[in-house]
């Protein structure tokens, strides 16, 4: 941050009038971007640099850049250029973003954004940017229905019924989403039960998993969600839980074994604390059987039973 905020700010004060005053922002400035908080931060001093600049009557200009092609940050390893392709604002042509350059340095702007953008795939997570969310691009292909309803993946789940049905849809929901994320080609290099960090993910790329999960699911997810729910079927527990905390909350006791299990699959693996718990849930285990009616627990009993034990039955019954 010092680095660009202090640099130009001192040549702010060393210099006065000048045909032209051009600082070099970012979108991260305009946009935000994961993992970069330090770096909005400094070009967002550099843009109001140049407003203040022209509220002095001075020359000031501020250009927030998105990716460039050819070479830079953009395509300084084969991770970050996997990144930028999947994202919502590729890299640019070169060509195109000194022209563009050219033409604000003839315009009246005091700071602007120039960017490639993949308008299809910036309105599907438009809910995370509600700066954008007027854009005539955005607005128009709202209004085409392009952006999906997150609402489908709601319906799906209540549609199962079963907890572990739920909890599997999500799972491969969120095996989907960290494959994409780490380059892989399918969801099958993801296991349900791989720790995250063991998986590669850094803090940059839990960033952009949260973000995806919350594209897919229409949650306002934490930036802390994989450290937080470190495997995925972990993660998918919670999600459940936020998702359908209403649908479940008709039965609370439901509501509340969703709660214990996204806790015990994402809380410390401590055997002590394992043996613990395991000792206190076969407790309330024979507490829970010893309520069920006995009709209840026969079915049970049918539905695990063997071969034998089915043909033994039978001829009780003869």
């Amino acid at each position: 941050l010092t680095a660009k905020a202090a640099s130009a700010a001192l040549l702010d004060e060393l210099t006065a009038d000048l045909d032209a005053f051009v600082l070099f922002s970012s979108a991260a400035a305009t946009l935000g971007a994961a993992g970069q908080g330090n770096y909005a931060a400094a070009n967002a001093y550099l843009d109001a640099l140049a407003e203040n600049r022209r509220s002095r009557g001075l020359a000031g200009l501020s250009v927030a850049w998105g990716s460039w092609a050819g070479g830079g940050f953009a395509a300084s390893s084969d991770a970050v250029r996997a990144r930028v392709k999947r994202g919502a604002m590729p890299a640019m042509d070169p060509a195109l973003a000194v022209r563009a350059l050219g033409e604000a340095l003839e315009g009246t702007d005091s700071a602007l954004t120039v960017m490639d953008v993949d308008w299809a795939q910036l309105a599907a997570g438009v809910h995370e940017l509600p700066l954008v969310r007027d854009l005539p691009e955005i607005r128009n292909l709202v209004a085409a229905g392009a952006v999906v309803d997150e609402g489908e993946l709601v319906g799906r789940l209540r549609g199962l019924g079963r907890a572990e049905e739920q909890t599997r849809v999500l799972t491969e929901v969120v095996q989907t989403e960290a494959a994409a994320v780490l380059g892989h080609a399918s969801a099958e290099a993801v296991q349900d039960r791989q720790n995250f960090k063991d998986l590669g993910f850094d803090s940059l790329t839990s960033v952009e998993l949260r973000n995806r999960l919350s594209t897919a699911t229409g949650l306002r997810l934490p930036s802390t969600l994989v450290f937080d729910y470190p495997t995925p079927v972990a993660l998918a527990a919670w999600l459940r839980a936020e998702l359908l905390q209403d649908y479940v909350a008709e039965v609370p006791v439901l509501a509340e074994l969703d709660r214990l299990e996204a806790a015990l699959l994402g809380g410390p693996k401590d055997e002590s604390v394992w043996e613990q718990a395991a000792d206190r849930l076969r407790k309330l285990l024979d507490t829970v059987d010893s309520a069920v009616p006995s009709r209840l627990r026969r079915e049970a009993e049918l539905e695990s039973a063997t071969d034998d034990e089915l043909f033994s039955l039978v001829d009780e019954l003869d």
